[in-house]
């Protein structure tokens, strides 16, 4: 069955909103795209769906930004709710792609591993990867450092990214996992597939890597994971929740007790650092 919000994305519609200096939500209520002001030109984090672009680029330009000015287009990982979109975008603007190298395959190889099965439609918006990303890449866009750190888990090439925004005064270090969930996880979905069970310990693995991480604000990949629509309710009278140092290592913690609780760590491979 297709998904609602592949045949009524009107209905998911969400006021774009600035989080802080330089930093913009311009998703939906389902997936998250962020925007960043480099200074230079602008970054998006995630395209979306190919039926939401007309929600995404209209955000942009409430912001009052033009989405000529997109320079480059980072995805988190190689699903359709998260690179639908991009193809659109990228022949609207000329944007540069860039996506870890290990989802590349889906793109050319595997396209039924872009989730697009699971949403109840056929994924035909396939695009270049003009930046394949590895661990620990550095990305310079205008006044914009992005370390990009390989996860892998939720896809092969998950991707989660590490980048400091400031308005002169405050500077504030922000962090997104670039695949948190487990529904790629399950012993159905790995069987379905043919895929290996050696990705639940890479998940584990990333989780571990990441909780080094000193994240001032903690945006999701979906609004869910960080509860972006209740903070920008709650962004009144000077008040920014989406500035907390204990999202971040709340939110890891988290995933870890669902994962360990889910499926386990020993049977795959899993040894948790002492």
């Amino acid at each position: 069955m297709t998904e609602d919000i592949c045949i009524h994305p009107w209905e998911y519609h969400v006021e774009p909103f600035r989080i802080a200096c330089g930093l913009y939500y311009v998703g939906n209520s389902k997936v998250s795209s962020h925007l960043i002001d480099t200074g230079e030109g602008l970054v998006l984090l995630d395209t979306a769906f190919p039926q939401t672009v007309y929600l995404l680029l209209e955000s942009i330009r409430r912001l009052g930004f033009d989405p000529a000015d997109l320079r480059s287009i980072l995805h988190c990982h190689g699903h359709y709710d998260h690179f639908g979109g991009t193809k659109a975008i990228v022949e609207l603007t000329g944007a540069k792609t860039a996506m870890g190298i290990d989802d590349e395959f889906i793109l050319t190889e595997r396209p039924e591993l872009s989730w697009s099965p699971e949403y109840g439609v056929d994924f035909h918006e396939s695009f270049v990867l003009d930046c394949p990303l590895r661990d620990g890449q550095t990305l310079t866009i205008g006044k914009i450092d992005i370390e990009c750190v390989h996860t892998p888990g939720h896809t092969p090439g998950s991707m989660s990214f590490f980048f400091q925004i400031h308005d002169g005064r405050n500077e504030y270090a922000v962090g997104i996992h670039g695949g948190p969930g487990i529904n790629t996880l399950t012993d159905e979905y790995l069987a379905r597939y043919d895929l290996s069970r050696r990705t639940r310990s890479r998940y584990m693995e990333s989780i571990e890597k990441l909780k080094a991480r000193k994240v001032d604000i903690f945006i999701g990949a979906h609004p869910d994971q960080n509860d972006t629509l209740g903070k920008r309710k709650r962004m009144i009278n000077g008040e920014n929740p989406f500035i907390d140092k204990e999202a971040w290592p709340a939110f890891l913690s988290q995933l870890d007790a669902k994962a360990r609780a889910t499926f386990g760590t020993a049977a795959d491979g899993f040894r948790p650092a002492p």
